[in-house]
């Protein structure tokens, strides 16, 4: 699903540089949806964003991420959003054996497509961020100059709103799971509380919840003891 906010542009647009901020929220988790973000400004509403405190999602309470996010989709010229969900995760990995930092790529690239900016941040996914720009680039039809590093959200505020969207979006839909499935804490393999939830499904159901990643070690591990 992609999800899109209205286009704003001020009236000196055509004199500003158009530039893109992208990152993910949700990568490592056997629980939900991974969600892709691109940030879309005029170059001159940047420094209103730092004004705001927008930095990388990570350093950020919950509530202060809502706070910022609704600054960041008024300042904001476009906003898309794309998220993909456990099925989708554990098909490409398994049956189309494109892995995690290729599929990122794809998507990235097909946001920056999408949102056609001049400049595009992009926290990189991979250790060697020239092997991930390399990923991008193969994807893209257009010719924006490519920034991407490591820890970019915490480098450039346009990722670091990018990083605030993403992780209040994972956020939403992760509340929406819990009100219908029940607390299963984080939902990252390293908690204990989303462990014990996983082995009490199966031991009720016999199978994996409908929102886990059946390709994750931790859940394919404890569907076979």
């Amino acid at each position: 699903m992609q999800l899109y906010s209205g286009t704003r542009m001020s009236q000196n647009w055509e004199k500003e540089k158009l530039v893109a901020g992208l990152d993910e929220a949700g990568r490592g988790p056997v629980f939900g949806p991974m969600i892709m973000c691109g940030a879309l400004f005029e170059s001159g509403k940047l420094d209103e964003l730092k004004m705001y405190g927008v930095r990388d999602s990570k350093l950020l309470s919950p509530s202060r991420r809502v706070m910022l996010s609704r600054e960041i989709r008024r300042l904001a010229v476009r906003i898309e959003i794309i998220e993909i969900e456990p099925a989708d995760i554990d098909r490409i990995r398994e049956v189309e054996k494109i892995n995690l930092n290729e599929l990122e790529a794809m998507k990235f690239a097909e946001i920056i497509d999408s949102l056609s900016p001049e400049i595009a941040y992009v926290d990189a996914a991979d250790p060697d961020p020239s092997m991930f720009e390399s990923r991008i680039s193969k994807y893209l039809t257009k010719s924006p100059r490519l920034v991407v590093e490591n820890f970019a959200d915490r480098k450039y505020v346009v990722v670091g709103a990018a990083s605030i969207m993403a992780k209040v979006r994972r956020e939403e839909r992760i509340a929406e799971l819990k009100r219908k499935y029940g607390d299963f804490g984080s939902g990252y393999p390293s908690d204990p509380r989303t462990v014990s939830f996983l082995r009490r499904w199966i031991e009720e159901h016999g199978d994996l919840p409908p929102f886990a990643r059946r390709s994750w070690i931790t859940a394919k591990s404890l569907l076979e003891k």
